[in-house]
């Protein structure tokens, strides 16, 4: 099994902060009750269409979609936890049997309607609460899609083990994550989406980054290699295996019969 590793975890801290959130000050759990929290959550969506879905942030994002040429869909039923925009559906190679998806936010649920109905895609919605329970049968789900999903979700192991519970044996898991907590990512962020708070927003970047990202990318690899088998991991935009030096990071496991 290899073990990915991220220089970002021994930075010195007055450096570490700014890049990766003042984790030792305000941790990775979300304070629901926090003030900063609340304009966040009435914020996200702005700053979801102006940095993640426009220039540079689109452009990284739709990056790691590709991933899903390597994948066939025929007579599948799949789920999409934190679909967003369906933006990948151009690398679809067929319609599956169905599709589900799911999330903590009714927005991002519906912004879809009009995808399924336009593509003729049988489809459910699901509104999760804000747990890891999954409101699915064991062993129903062929394929479960997750794109920059995984380090949003703390604690990391509960999700991963109620996710491999949905999916049938010989099941794919297949997305990408950002480099998070590698050195590009992180001065990227710095000089991006962390100015973007400090201009538009009275929000402490240096609080939601650490509840917004608790997971690094060597912490979710690592973790996900220990219990399902790795078919495919590539690295954008520089394909050399380095978390510090790319932004994106895209993979295919697959669940072995046990």
């Amino acid at each position: 099994m290899r073990i990915y590793k991220s220089l970002g975890n021994y930075i010195p801290y007055p450096f570490f902060k700014y890049l990766f959130g003042n984790r030792k000050l305000f941790g990775k759990k979300i304070d629901y009750h926090d003030k900063d929290w609340h304009i966040w959550e009435k914020t996200y969506l702005e700053f979801y269409k102006k940095n993640q879905k426009q220039s540079i942030g689109k452009i990284v994002n739709d990056a790691g979609y590709n991933v899903l040429k390597k994948i066939d869909f025929k007579n599948k039923d799949v789920l999409e936890l934190g679909p967003g925009e369906i933006d990948h559906f151009k690398h679809w190679n067929c319609i599956p049997k169905s599709y589900a998806i799911a999330d903590i936010q009714k927005v991002f649920l519906d912004l879809n309607d009009d995808f399924f109905k336009r593509n003729k895609i049988n489809h459910s919605k699901h509104l999760i609460k804000s747990n890891f329970k999954l409101p699915f049968p064991n062993l129903s789900k062929d394929i479960i899609v997750t794109f920059y999903q995984l380090e949003h979700l703390y604690p990391l192991k509960s999700y991963l083990d109620e996710y491999l519970r949905v999916l049938k044996p010989n099941g794919i898991l297949v997305g990408a994550i950002p480099a998070e907590g590698g050195l590009a990512w992180g001065v990227g962020r710095f000089l991006t989406t962390r100015r973007w708070l400090l201009n538009n927003t009275d929000i402490n970047p240096d609080k939601i980054i650490c509840w917004e990202h608790p997971n690094f990318a060597d912490f979710i690899l690592n973790n996900i290699n220990k219990k399902i088998s790795k078919k495919h991991i590539s690295f954008w935009p520089f394909y050399i295996p380095s978390i510090d030096i790319n932004l994106i990071i895209k993979f295919v496991f697959k669940k072995l019969n046990d």
